[in-house]
């Protein structure tokens, strides 16, 4: 059977130390000699013992990017629900180096930092995105803005958590429910409506049943027109 790639082989050696010796006490050298490899492929992979720990945000953001980039200003918000669940679904990729990842960022404070500053990128993203979409310059609307991307991202990181904790069977499910409650929170501009006895709805993927769904869909259509997937 061959070896997994060095870059497998550095994460698994990296999080058995920190689970052996604890974070602070493991070296970089520890983990390559852990690992089988030297320094140079050490850093070939990370720039750094912190870099082992997180995911590729840059990746991550410039998905995103991509994603947010393909949508009109008709389907700006779908882009949004359809970036968020790319994320999620990283981590679900990731699996169990995933749940290691949530409980060392629990107990070392600086790099429960460093995960705060990676989520504070992503909102920004978020709101810059929003911000263009609204296409509105006044302080009211750059609040919205903000306020919307701090919603996104809260909804996402709950699915998220909830699923780390082994407390989501269906996180996927879950995400797409909690992005139809956020967009709820928020009607689209006035110019995006359809006109008298116009309806445009959102298509989420959902485990619930239509009448539970019902009232948080009444609400997103009373509230005013989104944009269609």
């Amino acid at each position: 059977m061959s070896k997994p790639p060095a870059r497998i082989r550095l994460a698994d050696a990296a999080f058995a130390l920190f689970d052996e010796r604890g974070y602070e006490q493991t070296t970089i050298d520890d983990i390559a000699e852990r690992a089988g490899v030297g320094r140079t492929t050490f850093f070939r992979h990370y720039r750094s013992k912190e870099a082992v720990i997180f995911p590729d945000h840059d990746r991550l953001l410039d998905l995103i990017r991509d994603r947010l980039a393909t949508s009109n200003h008709r389907t700006a918000l779908v882009a949004v629900s359809d970036a968020v669940r790319l994320v999620l679904l990283h981590y679900i990729e990731e699996g169990d180096l995933a749940r290691r990842r949530y409980a060392l960022t629990s107990k070392v404070s600086a790099l429960r930092d460093r995960e705060i500053a990676s989520v504070a990128r992503y909102q920004r993203l978020f709101r810059e995105f929003i911000a263009e979409w609204m296409g509105d310059p006044t302080e009211s609307a750059s609040l919205r803005a903000e306020l919307m991307a701090a919603s996104v991202v809260a909804a996402h990181n709950h699915v998220l958590r909830r699923w780390l904790r082994g407390e989501s069977s269906d996180p996927v499910a879950e995400l797409d429910e909690a992005m139809l409650e956020v967009l709820s929170l928020f009607p689209a501009p006035a110019d995006e409506d359809t006109g008298p006895g116009g309806t445009t709805v959102v298509a989420f993927r959902s485990g619930q049943d239509l009448d539970a769904l019902l009232p948080a869909l009444r609400r997103l259509v009373e509230g005013g027109a989104t944009p269609s997937a």
